[in-house]
């Protein structure tokens, strides 16, 4: 075995990453361009307004997004955008 006894090792349970907000988003993104709407429109207004009803209930889409802060889904959204923008300096 190559780790030290001593070493801690970090545990991600496959709870937690269904909880994440990279799947939760993921997952809303999906279940709204199924049911043919606009995900970036209606993740917006979402976003905007709080108001639930602009996700769609299917696949259980709207009880996702609901398990995040409107600010997570902002985190999540800007930090991936940075990211690709560092990502084409290099």
């Amino acid at each position: 075995m190559s780790s030290k006894m001593g070493d801690t090792k970090l545990y991600t349970s496959p709870a937690t990453e269904l909880n994440s907000p990279e799947y939760i988003i993921r997952e809303v993104y999906q279940a709204l361009k199924a049911k043919g709407y606009d995900p970036i429109t209606q993740l917006v207004g979402y976003i905007l307004s709080g108001d639930p009803t602009y996700i769609t209930s299917y696949n259980q889409a709207r009880s996702l997004i609901r398990r995040l802060e409107r600010d997570e889904i902002l985190e999540e959204l800007v930090s991936v955008y940075v990211q690709k923008i560092e990502k084409e300096r290099r």
